[in-house]
């Protein structure tokens, strides 16, 4: 995908390069990981990036574990970000288990859902990603999948079980995944079912 290399960076007023400048040796992506600063991603990694709507998915009554939730977006392409969206209320076991899994944990103060769209949102509109996977049952996430499906960008709904599933959000997708504990079904936007491998709690 030609996503370009964007406008130059111009001057301000001050005669300083504006934040678009060339970034400085200290800033520059690693390429061992594809991230630069901040935990931003290289843009032109392609792959997939995997936002996790901790609140709404780790909840007692799906007993998701957070590795069947990143196999399921390393199913679709190589994961250029795994991040898991908590609030202030997050345990600190929690926190340390999800990034011991690899998770880029994003604490908010307000609401976990905005900052995660607007997030998503982003990447989609920089062309971060190739596949953008959203782990959640909230059906607020529809606009965003709706919105990187109009930048070309794939895009796959994970439900956290069979009685926690969006299917606004699924509908919306190209594709959806299932973690109900027994098998992981990737079904098509058109309905065809093709076998994935387990995304099940070993």
């Amino acid at each position: 995908m030609d996503r370009g290399d964007g406008p130059e960076s111009e001057p301000n007023v001050d005669g300083e390069p504006t934040a678009d400048a060339e970034p400085s040796a200290d800033d520059e992506i690693r390429p061992e990981d594809g991230v630069g600063p901040d935990g931003v991603t290289d843009v032109d990694a392609g792959g997939v990036a995997l936002f996790v709507d901790g609140p709404n998915v780790l909840r007692e009554e799906f007993d998701v574990d957070l590795d069947d939730v990143r196999r399921a977006g390393e199913a679709e392409g190589p994961l250029v970000t795994t991040r898991l969206y908590l609030d202030e209320h997050a345990t600190p076991g929690l926190i340390q288990a999800a990034e011991a899994r690899g998770f880029e944990v994003v604490i908010t103060s307000g609401d976990v859902d905005v900052k995660l769209a607007v997030d998503a949102a982003r990447f989609a509109a920089e062309g971060r990603m190739d596949t953008l996977a959203i782990a959640s049952r909230d059906t607020d996430f529809k606009p965003v999948v709706e919105t990187a499906n109009g930048y070309g960008i794939r895009t796959l709904a994970i439900a956290p079980g069979e009685f926690g599933r969006s299917d606004a959000l699924r509908n919306a997708a190209n594709g959806s995944v299932t973690l109900d504990g027994d098998e992981d079904d990737v079904i098509e936007n058109g309905g065809d079912e093709s076998g994935a491998e387990s995304a099940s709690t070993q």
